[in-house]
């Protein structure tokens, strides 16, 4: 067990867990209360990365905490090791997934650049390597740079509206955040501006521009077809899941995700 003042809160790490609502964050915190913390919060020195809305419930209500360390070399390797454990979670929204693979993209070019430094060897593009490990595609990782790029640049402006644009409160679509990423300071601060006021408007193109409507939120539009309407499918999957998972029949629910898993197993059989 550790003290609760020993643990240290970095900000830019912080940042990087997307907010809980108050919903989920109020049966987070009753969980806890009545079956304890069960899952060890995650030190590396004694800063916290992981455990975030764990932490801020147990330091409120005065409760033992239990943590395990982690050794990296460097923030940048802390920062993709926090990427890689919020995406293998599965329960991010597709704006958040691009944003972080953005993010993972760009920190992993500042580590290069210090491996490059002590003249070390590098295989293949960051692009490439990135594609591989999160099963899209070169593009779609270049796609998600510049995303990133952009979000950071609005939160720079006003970090509660990046919160917003993460959490889904506020819409934005990815070709609206490509522009940005290109564009000026003074193209981010006016859509900052447009969408404190309540003002702001996508550029759409294709139906949504010639007066047609979607059915798709706007983070879905640089996405292929046959992604779309997977992407789709699989949110509207997740929140099922999600408001079925505080009920008492998990049993019969494992057993009916199991039947899906390996339905979904055999179709990529198949292919």
């Amino acid at each position: 067990m550790n003290e609760i003042q020993e643990i240290m809160i970095d900000e830019e790490f912080k940042a990087l867990l997307p907010p809980l609502d108050e919903e989920t964050f109020s049966w987070l915190e009753n969980n806890i209360l009545e079956y304890g913390c069960r899952e060890p919060l995650t030190l590396w020195g004694n800063v916290l990365i992981d455990g975030h809305n764990r932490y801020e419930i147990l330091k409120q209500h005065e409760l033992p905490v239990n943590t395990v360390s982690m050794e990296f070399n460097s923030r940048e390797d802390v920062i993709i090791w926090i990427i890689s454990t919020q995406v293998s979670r599965r329960n991010l929204t597709p704006i958040q997934l691009s944003y972080f693979r953005g993010l993972h993209y760009h920190t992993d070019k500042k580590v290069q650049g210090t491996i490059k430094l002590h003249n070390e060897v590098l295989s293949g593009s960051t692009a490439g390597r990135l594609a591989n490990k999160y099963n899209v595609s070169r593009s779609t990782i270049e796609r998600d740079a510049q995303v990133s790029t952009a979000i950071d640049a609005i939160g720079e402006t006003s970090p509660d509206i990046k919160r917003d644009i993460l959490s889904g409160k506020t819409q934005i679509s990815r070709a609206r955040l490509q522009e940005l990423a290109t564009g000026s300071s003074d193209d981010v601060a006016e859509t900052v501006l447009h969408i404190e006021e309540g003002t702001f408007e996508n550029r759409r193109t294709g139906a949504a521009s010639s007066g047609g409507t979607s059915s798709f939120p706007p983070e879905y539009d640089e996405m292929l077809p046959w992604e779309r309407q997977f992407n789709l499918m699989t949110d509207e999957f997740r929140l099922l899941m999600r408001s079925h998972a505080k009920t008492d029949d998990k049993p019969a629910m494992k057993t009916a995700l199991r039947q899906y898993i390996k339905m979904l197993e055999d179709l990529y059989g198949s292919m």
